[in-house]
């Protein structure tokens, strides 16, 4: 369940005329800052984000479906683990799982990681697609300055 103060964020994104995306952005924030301070393991910046992604949609943000890139066996495991989800885990198991949180990597998410995240997702991006987005921002822009 995303934060409160990250809901009322991407609210007031979705108010003001931004993008899905950017509406996400704060949902992927807050998964980011868990995983520093080892809430959630991620083993890489680019599993924090998707799982910051998979938040948005279920708080219903309407960002388009991940690729299908999930084989038929990790489908099957979680449909069967959202049948399972009811129960409370047993008190050793929680402990367990915060164990294995603190021997995870932080560093998965650092300024550094996001970085060389960002750059490589830049890179495989078209010129045109680059082109498209510059243009919708500069509509976006024209649209808040003449607002005020």
């Amino acid at each position: 369940m995303p934060e409160k103060k990250t809901m009322e964020k991407a609210r007031a994104a979705r108010r003001a005329g931004k993008s899905p995306t950017t509406q996400a952005g704060e949902f992927v924030h807050e998964e980011i800052e868990h995983v520093r301070e080892g809430k959630h393991g991620a083993r890489s910046a680019k599993q924090a984000i998707a799982i910051g992604l998979a938040k948005a949609r279920r708080a219903g943000v309407k960002l388009p479906p991940p690729p299908a890139s999930a084989s038929e066996r990790t489908k099957r495991s979680a449909k069967s683990a959202s049948a399972h989800r009811h129960s409370r885990p047993s008190p050793a198991r929680s402990r367990a799982a915060r164990a294995a949180l603190k021997d995870d990597p932080t560093n998965t998410v650092s300024t550094s990681a996001l970085s060389r995240q960002a750059k490589t997702a830049a890179r495989r991006r078209t010129a045109a697609s680059k082109r498209a987005s510059a243009r919708k921002a500069a509509r976006t822009r024209a649209r808040t300055a003449k607002r005020r």
